[in-house]
């Protein structure tokens, strides 16, 4: 049968597009893809909605879902056997306790960027450049959430980690570009009309938490723009 779907280049201005490759059935699943990065809003990560820090997969079961929104904990659910949710795999790192739902997801972000960001026992500490980037963020991008400062920290902690940090890099410009106002309608549309001011925290922040010489561009001023433009022009942010 094949893909329902393909990803064709359109151009540089609107990068790659979805294109249907045979007539989709109402139901049927169309395209499938890893994403390059992801990261749990940082809200909803405040407000314990559980999540596999690499994969979002829910870690908590429909229960315990139900239980946490409507605020009784005496609720039963029936048919609990229909809950996919596998407590039994579920691993933590043992350094900073971030929780996934599989030893594939704990190696898979090991792996590809979590030996950089992991707190340690800094996790709960104010004090962190990761933490302190995390809570300007909040306090500049409030619910609802269409994305979170943590998937830039993901991407330079990638290429940190990478052995092949050309091809890493490659990967993350092939999504498209904007010219400079567009990068700045952007971020005033992702930040409000403060956004300048905020921006500028937030590089700086960024800088602090995360800075690498063989990225250097992305941490100046022109540079972190067009990384935050990229992001969102880019992120897909879902809501559960």
């Amino acid at each position: 049968a094949g893909a329902a779907a393909e990803a064709r280049f359109i151009s540089s201005a609107k990068g790659k597009g979805l294109f249907a490759t045979k007539n989709i059935r109402k139901g049927e699943t169309v395209f499938v893809e890893r994403p390059v990065v992801s990261s749990q809003f940082l809200w909803n990560a405040l407000y314990n909605y559980r999540a596999c820090d690499h994969c979002l997969r829910a870690l908590e079961t429909a229960e315990e879902n139900a239980q946490r929104l409507l605020g009784r904990s005496s609720l039963v659910l029936p048919h609990p056997e229909q809950c996919s949710i596998r407590k039994d795999l579920h691993q933590q790192c043992p350094r900073c306790q971030v929780t996934y739902c599989s030893a594939e997801c704990r190696q898979a972000a090991l792996e590809q960027y979590h030996q950089v960001l992991c707190l340690g026992p800094s996790r709960d500490d104010p004090t962190h450049p990761l933490n302190k980037l995390q809570e300007a963020w909040r306090n500049m991008h409030y619910p609802p959430e269409t994305s979170s400062i943590m998937l830039m920290a993901r991407m330079v902690a990638t290429i940190k980690q990478a052995k092949d940090k050309e091809w890493w890099i490659k990967a993350f410009s092939q999504f498209c570009s904007k010219t400079a106002n567009e990068e700045e309608e952007i971020v005033h549309k992702l930040l409000g009309d403060k956004f300048k001011g905020q921006l500028e925290l937030l590089r700086l922040l960024f800088t602090e938490a995360l800075y690498d010489e063989y990225l250097s561009r992305w941490f100046t001023p022109e540079g972190f723009r067009s990384l935050f433009a990229l992001v969102g022009t880019n992120g897909q942010g879902i809501g559960t």
